[in-house]
Parts: C-alpha cells; sequence; structure tokens
C-alpha cells in the first residue's frame, strides 16, 4: 500500500494547523506594529524634515528597546520550570530579577540616548537632523522605562500561561496612539499644539498607559496578584545571574538584526535628509510585512518544536518547508501589491502636497521595487530563524546573522551605495545581498541538523538511501 493511500498528503494536514496558528499572530504582530506606523504617518504629514529627524530617533530608540526587550525574554522560560516545581518563592524573585533588569538597562539607554547629538554629527547625519533628532529623544526617552517594564511583566505572565489580554491592549493602545497624534501634534481636542514634538509625548506616554494597563489587568487576577504582593517580594544574586545569562544571548540575536538595520539607516543619513526621510518610510513599509513572516515563523517553530520532541523529523523538515512556502507565497503578494501600486502606498505615509516631499516619494516609491525582492530575502530568514529554534538551536542563528548582516551585508551596502556611488538604492541592494545570505546559511544549517537528526536515528537506513521514513512515527 503506498503512503499516499495510508495517510493524507502531509501538506493537508499540517497546512491548516499551521495557518491557524500563524494567524492570530500575525494580527497580534500588526496590532504591534500599528503603533509606530501612527508616528511615521503623523511624521510625514509635517514634512520631509520631520520623518527623517523622528524616523531616525524611533531607529535608535527601538535599537534599545528591542536589545532590553530581549534581556528579559527569558524570564517566562524561567517562570515556566519554577510554575512546574509550584516553586511560589522562586517565581517572584524572578518577576523582581525581570523588572531589576528591564530598569538598570532602560536607565542606562535613555543616557545614551540623550547624548548622541555629536555622535550623529560626527557620523555625518546634518546637524540640524541631529539636533531634532535628540530633541524628539529627550522627549521618547523615559517611555522607555514603562515600555520595558511592560515586557518584564508580560513574560512573567506568559511563562504562568496566563498572558492576559495583549491583543486588546495593544488595540486600546492603538487608539489612544491616534487619538493622542491627532490632539498633540495638531492642536485638536482641547490639547497644545506640539507639532513634530508631540509625536515623542504620545509615544511616551501611550507606553504608560499600556503598562498600567496591564497591571490593572494582572492585580484584578488573583493567581497573578498573589506574586506582586510587596512584603513577600524577594530575589538573590543566582536568579538576577539566571536571568541574565539567559538573556543577553537573546538579546544579542535581537540587538544584531536590529543594529544592522541601524546602521544602515545611519549610513543612508549621511546622504542627505531626502533620503534619510526615504528610509524612514520604506524601512516602515518593509516592518509591517515582516509581521507576516514573523507570524508564520513562530507558528513554524511550535510545530517543528513539537515534530521535534516526537522524534518526527521527517515531519519537521516538511514543517520547515512548509514555512519557508508559506512566507514565499505571502511576499509574492506584496510584491505584486508594490509593483502595481508603488506611488499609492508610499503617499500613505508621506503627502504629496508638500513640494519638499516629492523627492523623497520619488525615493521610495524607487526604492520598492528593490523590497520586492529585498522581502523574500527577509522573511526566508526570519522563518529560517523561526524552524532552527523549532530544533532547539538559539546560538546558531546568532553566529549566521553576525557572518551574514555584518560579514557581507554592511560592507555590499557601503560598497555598493558609497564607494560605487549608487547611493541609497546601492545601499538598499547590500541590505537584500545581506539578507539573502543569511537565510541561505540558516535554510542550510536546519537541513544540515535534520541530516544529522536523521542519521543519529537511523545511522544503517540513512547510509542505505534513507529508507526509514515508513518506519517513523507521525
Amino acid at each position: 500500500m503506498s503512503p499516499t493511500s495510508r495517510s493524507p498528503s502531509p501538506w493537508r494536514q499540517e497546512f491548516l494547523p499551521l495557518l491557524l496558528l500563524a494567524g492570530p499572530l500575525i494580527l497580534t504582530n500588526l496590532a504591534h506594529v500599528a503603533l509606530t506606523t501612527i508616528d511615521i504617518v503623523v511624521l510625514g504629514a509635517l514634512g520631509a524634515r520631520e520623518i527623517a529627524a523622528g524616523g531616525l530617533a524611533l531607529a535608535l530608540f527601538n535599537q534599545l528597546r528591542t536589545t532590553g526587550t530581549g534581556l528579559v525574554t527569558g524570564v517566562s522560560n524561567l517562570v515556566a520550570q519554577a510554575n512546574a516545581r509550584q516553586d511560589h518563592g522562586q517565581i517572584r524573585q524572578l518577576l523582581v530579577a525581570g523588572l531589576f533588569w528591564a530598569t538598570l538597562s532602560g536607565v542606562l539607554f535613555i543616557g545614551v540616548l540623550l547624548l548622541l547629538e555629536r555622535p550623529l554629527v560626527w557620523l555625518g547625519q546634518d546637524p540640524q537632523v541631529a539636533r531634532d533628532t535628540v530633541q524628539f529623544l529627550a522627549i521618547i526617552a523615559p517611555g522607555l522605562l514603562p515600555c520595558l517594564w511592560f515586557q518584564a511583566l508580560r513574560h512573567f505572565t506568559v511563562g504562568l500561561k496566563r498572558p492576559g489580554p495583549l491583543l486588546a491592549i495593544t488595540l486600546v493602545s492603538i487608539v489612544l496612539s491616534a487619538g493622542l497624534n491627532y490632539g498633540l501634534v495638531f492642536g485638536k481636542l482641547g490639547l497644545p499644539a506640539m507639532g513634530f514634538q508631540g509625536v515623542a509625548l504620545t509615544s511616551s506616554l501611550v507606553f504608560l498607559l499600556s503598562l498600567l494597563m496591564f497591571l490593572g489587568v494582572v492585580l484584578k487576577d488573583r493567581q497573578l496578584a498573589q506574586y506582586l504582593d510587596l512584603k513577600r517580594l524577594r530575589c538573590s544574586w543566582a536568579t538576577l545571574g539566571a536571568v541574565w545569562k539567559l538573556g543577553l544571548p537573546i538579546a544579542g540575536t535581537y540587538a544584531s538584526e536590529a543594529g544592522f538595520f541601524s546602521v544602515l539607516t545611519l549610513l543612508i543619513g549621511t546622504l542627505g535628509m531626502e533620503a534619510l526621510a526615504a528610509q524612514t518610510v520604506l524601512n516602515q513599509i518593509i516592518y509591517i510585512v515582516f509581521m507576516f513572516s514573523a507570524g508564520v515563523s513562530h507558528a513554524a517553530s511550535i510545530h517543528i518544536s513539537e515534530a521535534h520532541g516526537a522524534g518526527q523529523y521527517h515531519r519537521a523538515r516538511q514543517l520547515g518547508h512548509m514555512g519557508l512556502a508559506v512566507g514565499a507565497a505571502l511576499m509574492l503578494l506584496f510584491a505584486v501589491l508594490y509593483l502595481l501600486f508603488a506611488q499609492q502606498i508610499v503617499t500613505l505615509f508621506i503627502s504629496a502636497e508638500q513640494a519638499t516631499n516629492q523627492q523623497v516619494l520619488s525615493l521610495t516609491a524607487s526604492g520598492l521595487l528593490i523590497a520586492a525582492l529585498l522581502q523574500f530575502f527577509d522573511a526566508a530568514q526570519n522563518i529560517g530563524n523561526g524552524i532552527l529554534r523549532g530544533l532547539g538551536d538559539t546560538a546558531g542563528p546568532f553566529r549566521l546573522s553576525l557572518y551574514g548582516y555584518w560579514l557581507v551585508g554592511l560592507p555590499a551596502a557601503y560598497g555598493l551605495g558609497v564607494l560605487a556611488a549608487n547611493g541609497i538604492f546601492g545601499i538598499w541592494i547590500g541590505l537584500a545581498i545581506g539578507l539573502a545570505v543569511t537565510a541561505l546559511l540558516l535554510v542550510l544549517s536546519f537541513e544540515r541538523q535534520i541530516k544529522a537528526l536523521l542519521a543519529q536515528r537511523h545511522p544503517s537506513q540513512t547510509q542505505a538511501g534513507g529508507m526509514h521514513a515508513a518506519k517513523e512515527p507521525t
């Protein structure tokens, strides 16, 4: 009897569950990215200088926010382990440790953000843009603390499998962001018109309000509230060290990817205000689409972890290939939209009515043609990270990202954009090359590890030509 007659096609078996898991993850990701998208749209309505400076400020802020988030991400894993042992004292210590590292990194990063004006000028940024960037950062930087406290609290609750209504809180935050931007930037709803600086204040306030909403949810949950009794909160050096040890490599991986984009943004800033404004808009468009592949990556990772734990290595390989195929199909859809509606997409982010924006619009619309190809590689490297995590490999993706981004992508961007005088288009092509190499290395690593697992399971059959498939559990 053929394998097909014995069981349904693996694609028919796995495809729908993968999509059903990826869908809610994508929606949550999109809700989160909507917050920064609102900021970019408002900045685009103000003008090219505002979107250049504000976009650079947001890129630098998000670089440090992402790194700090990575530092407390391991809290969820450690809390889950302690919860399995019913070690409530250790759970409290982990909560304190997460908040400690969030506070320490937040204060350090705020100090860094406030001292960036001269370094930005030294790195070739326009002095006026650098000045405006630091003015923006001076207002948004304090929001880093409630933002990182929110993340520490979030990972604490996720570890207890009681994450709370995160999607609902994010959706409320979107409404608050839109309303506060409308009021504080343009002087509506009885609020003062702050213009450019109103965007920064809105972001900082939304971070604080999101924390307060989430804290309110936690305090109303009896199971969670017991861990926030101030009289019983304790911590130890060992617990602080455990969170640091687990969180540091995660922070390194996050920082590597975000840092690559930040450095390229700084490099593009040396080409002029219009180029920097175009980079801000293009980067935000890419970031929105990135959320689709991030959802697929997470879903594929979870399914592969299940297959890996059951020793179903052929299934794990099929799931990896399926995740990559789904990501490619989604990117093809967006590529078609870019090719057909490039100008219309760009005008959603920056006003075409202002004469100073015309060059920005032209640069960004042309850049979308490169992004149509770039996002295939971006999705592949993102999903590649996820499928390797499914096999339990977290150190490998960090090493491979260093090779692909920094040893290939950055030199390629500098060579094509600056040395070869191709400007912003050369830098974007270099970015695509770095993502392509990273994606290739990750996918090859996945295939190599799957083959090693299969060889360990059926060494004689692997040598004879891989006849073990029929005996593998399904």
